[in-house]
């Protein structure tokens, strides 16, 4: 928020008990997760990393150190540019809410990711429970009119469009998860549109000018991802893409000066208490 962006886009799933958290994987990560000591002495469930995060409560999951990335392999693209940040704590929704409202960051949009897996259930939260749990969030904060719900489970796109028809809705896709999807056809974003999205976010593998054509038919935007070469956005921007979703916004900052574009305003960064 202090570089400035005009969004935020985070991953969210659901606890054991209800909780929203931000993690990007329906199991802890070992790349981005380390067991640090049970929540309580004898815990049958630790260690945490490798088990589902719904099979865990949020005392549980608070006690993973998540502020150090352990790369698998020494060709982690992230490895050289990783900021560590120890003794940090897997945050909850409510708890990046509430920063975001400290910044008094109004003008940056939220993107909400609900991660879930059609496939995998034992896994997944039921979808209209997690929708509601998520829109109830973001009300209780007063951001559901700057927020866009994200997911590649279809159902929840479905779920938003019918509780919160004010919101933006994000119909991700990639090669790999089209199968999610019955009778899709040779119309992507026409089916997209029907399962009540707004925008269609795909992976940039996937963006052709045949796909541009048939997103403008369906009055759909195009936010495409993760984009972290500039040489590749200025393509997807040539196409027509709407947004672009990158791991290095200052990167792109640079390219959105060059080519003249809107730049979103910095947000200034917190005073310590007491200054």
């Amino acid at each position: 928020m202090e570089l400035g962006v005009h969004a935020l886009e985070f991953d969210v799933a659901l606890t054991a008990d209800r909780r929203l958290v931000l993690t990007h994987d329906l199991t802890v990560s070992a790349v981005t997760s380390a067991d640090r000591r049970p929540a309580h002495p004898g815990d049958p469930l630790y260690p945490y990393v490798g088990r589902p995060v719904n099979a865990l409560t949020l005392a549980q999951l608070r006690t993973l150190e998540v502020g150090v990335r352990l790369p698998r392999h020494p060709d982690d693209p992230f490895a050289l540019t990783q900021a560590p940040v120890p003794d940090t704590r897997m945050p909850t929704l409510g708890a990046v809410l509430g920063l975001v409202g400290a910044y008094e960051a109004e003008g940056v949009r939220l993107h909400v990711e609900l991660k879930s897996d059609p496939t995998r259930p034992h896994l997944t939260a039921d979808p209209e429970l997690f929708t509601e749990l998520v829109v109830e969030e973001l009300d209780r904060h007063g951001r559901l009119g700057g927020t866009a719900i994200l997911s590649f489970d279809w159902r929840i796109i479905r779920h938003a469009a019918a509780i919160a028809p004010g919101t933006r809705r994000f119909a991700l896709i990639e090669l790999d998860t089209l199968h999610w999807h019955d009778d899709l056809g040779d119309d992507v974003p026409a089916a997209a549109r029907a399962a009540g999205a707004t925008t269609l976010s795909p992976e940039h593998v996937m963006v052709d000018e045949r796909l541009m054509a048939q997103c403008a038919a369906a009055g759909l935007d195009v936010a495409v991802w993760t984009v972290n070469d500039t040489g590749l956005a200025s393509r997807m921007l040539d196409l027509g893409v709407a947004g672009i979703v990158t791991d290095y916004p200052d990167r792109m900052r640079e390219l959105w000066r060059e080519r003249g574009l809107d730049l979103p305003r910095p947000v200034a960064p917190l005073r310590p208490v007491g200054v």
